[in-house]
């Protein structure tokens, strides 16, 4: 068994001259990730390792959340591939994972966590807001041969409001 857990960063500003990479968090965006981290607080499976694009607003909600989760930074690893808005690079990065990791979280963007969870997941969303969090499970085990699986669970900041 394998477990994907998508987390797309919180709401960005652009009011900023920055480059896309280095956009930050609005009030808006940090609050929601802490009201998403404890809403997955009270029966969150803590994962094996944590990925997250470089993108200064992925890895301050990957911050966030993983303080909220009381998650170990070890766990944490900034990932290139996941700077990626088609899906494509997302998808080659979780089926290049060792699998000797069982449940795997990652930080990144749309379109490419909407593409991945309506590709891979039981359940379509039209679309993954920000902080928004799909959780998917596969019977295999082997990241390679991810295909198809089933969404256990989508917490997007509007239900908890």
């Amino acid at each position: 068994m394998k477990e994907l857990i998508l987390i797309r960063h919180g709401k960005s500003s652009w009011e900023y001259d920055v480059s896309d990479k280095d956009r930050p968090l609005t009030e808006r965006g940090i609050q929601d990730g802490h009201l998403v981290a404890q809403a997955l607080g009270k029966e969150f499976p803590a994962p094996d390792a944590i990925y997250s694009s470089p993108a200064n607003r992925a890895l301050h909600t990957c911050c966030i959340l993983m303080r909220e989760l009381g998650l170990p930074l070890d766990r944490l690893r900034l990932e290139e591939g996941l700077y990626d808005f088609s899906g494509a690079s997302v998808k080659a990065f979780v089926r290049g994972l060792d699998n000797s990791l069982g449940r795997v979280m990652i930080f990144g963007h749309n379109h490419a966590f909407t593409l991945v969870a309506n590709a891979w997941g039981s359940r379509h969303t039209d679309n993954v807001p920000t902080t928004g969090c799909v959780h998917l499970a596969f019977d295999t085990d082997s990241w390679s041969g991810i295909r198809h699986g089933r969404t256990v669970k989508m917490v997007f900041p509007k239900q908890l409001k």
